[in-house]
């Protein structure tokens, strides 16, 4: 079984900040990527911004300039920096991971979530 949780969000005002942490434990051999998408309400979940394990980020571009994606491979977790927020940044957001097990199958968990609500 491998776990997956998300923490840090929280209510936040227009232009304010925040930081989403991930952390996974389980059966990993290793992971490969790790991701967050976010889901608002009434739309499809949506790539927010993505990290191969070898290092290469990627960003939707309604946050590039203002999220910044981190990790730490040894600890199996990954962040998110959130500045300059946006009404429209208020979503449920989801930590994705792509890891492969100990026969080296590859295998996908996602967290439960933390809801992010940027308002005034």
């Amino acid at each position: 079984q491998v776990q997956v949780v998300e923490s840090g969000g929280g209510l936040v005002h227009p232009g304010g900040s925040l930081r989403l942490s991930c952390a996974t434990s389980g059966r990993i051999r290793s992971i490969n990527s790790m991701a967050w998408y976010r889901r608002a309400p009434g739309k499809e979940r949506e790539l927010v911004a993505r990290m191969l394990s070898s290092g290469p980020t990627d960003y939707a571009d309604f946050v590039k300039g203002r999220f910044t994606i981190s990790g730490d491979n040894a600890k199996n977790t990954v962040d998110l920096q959130m500045n300059s927020l946006k009404p429209e940044d208020t979503a449920v957001y989801y930590c994705h991971v792509n890891f492969s097990s100990a026969l080296g199958y590859h295998y996908n968990a996602w967290g439960q979530g933390t809801q992010v609500t940027v308002s005034s």
